[in-house]
């Protein structure tokens, strides 16, 4: 599957519009993706950006869970109610929805930070630091990534 790499830095117009850099526009070309989908990301002070497959294959998992019960319900509202679809225009900007724009604090620019099936919109200094701090606590932790499975990269 394509990745989204790397960090890109856009300016944001007065009407919301900002456009999504290059690489990644190639990326969900490449992905055959139709509309991205936005979200508030629910612990951090940024945008969710996932292609609608991406998207879908997370909310698949809704379907392990009872249609009726809290836990259905409140993944749910976190999952839909607050997300929006988005495609690109001919020039490669997306609009951002004001209440998106409030929850990552964004003003004149923003940064489009990679990750991997996904990508997120951070106001500069916060994906900055964010990625800065990601780093320390993988180092801290000792993380690292998992061994593929048999046949796939190790």
């Amino acid at each position: 599957m394509t990745q989204f790499y790397d960090t890109y830095t856009n300016r944001l117009d007065k009407k919301g519009r900002v456009s999504v850099p290059a690489p990644f526009r190639a990326a969900l070309e490449r992905m055959n993706a139709g509309d991205l989908i936005l979200s508030p990301n629910h612990k951090r002070p940024c945008i969710d950006a996932r292609p609608d497959l991406v998207f879908r294959q997370i909310a698949s998992a809704l379907d392990t869970l009872d249609v009726f019960s809290d836990d259905h319900d409140d993944l749910a509202a976190t999952l839909f109610a607050r997300s929006t679809s988005a495609m690109p225009d001919g020039e490669g900007r997306i609009m951002l929805p004001e209440r998106l724009i409030a929850h990552a604090g964004l003003s004149d620019l923003v940064s489009f930070v990679g990750m991997g099936n996904s990508f997120q919109l951070w106001r500069p200094d916060a994906g900055d630091e964010f990625v800065a701090d990601a780093r320390t606590r993988s180092l801290e932790r000792r993380l690292t990534v998992p061994r593929g499975r048999a046949g796939g990269p190790a």
